[in-house]
């Protein structure tokens, strides 16, 4: 007799093309944040640069530029805390070995370079979202469907 329960793992097969946008946002913001802090100033420019990069490339279609813009500004707050690497490491974790690791890495760049000055903490900074982002295993598997991440 057929049961008439869904599938427990259905949940896995139907993605959900907004939480995938939230959490590409998340990771290219806040590898953007972590190098426009790096200096310890935060250019106007910077901001404009993580949008118009975003933008561009469509990569998070259903998040709006205002969002994006008060994204960067609580990312770079929070980046300016003590736990900032634990925190920027669990945000770019799930990107290690996705598409998505040289968008990360690209927008990083070009933030620290659209103050047409590249100063060495950015230089680190970049340093480490490329250790984080090509290199680290991930904690746990980036799911685009509704519930709960899976662990590896």
């Amino acid at each position: 007799m057929p049961s008439t329960e869904p599938r427990a793992n259905i949940r896995h097969e139907i993605i959900d093309p907004t939480e995938c946008d939230q959490q590409a946002a998340a990771a290219l913001v806040t590898a953007a944040a972590l190098v426009a802090i790096a200096d310890r100033h935060v250019d106007t420019i910077e901001r404009e640069e993580v949008v118009r990069y975003i933008n561009d490339r469509q990569l998070v279609p259903t998040i709006a530029t205002s969002c994006i813009d008060s994204l960067f500004d609580e990312r770079t707050r929070r980046l300016e805390q003590l736990d900032f690497a634990d925190f920027a490491i669990d945000v770019l974790r799930p990107v290690s070995g996705l598409s998505l690791a040289p968008d990360v890495i690209e927008i990083a760049e070009r933030v620290a370079a659209a103050d047409r000055y590249l100063h060495s903490h950015e230089l680190q900074a970049i340093r480490l979202i490329r250790l984080v982002t090509m290199s680290l295993p991930k904690s746990k598997v980036m799911s685009c469907s509704r519930g709960s991440p899976r662990s590896e």
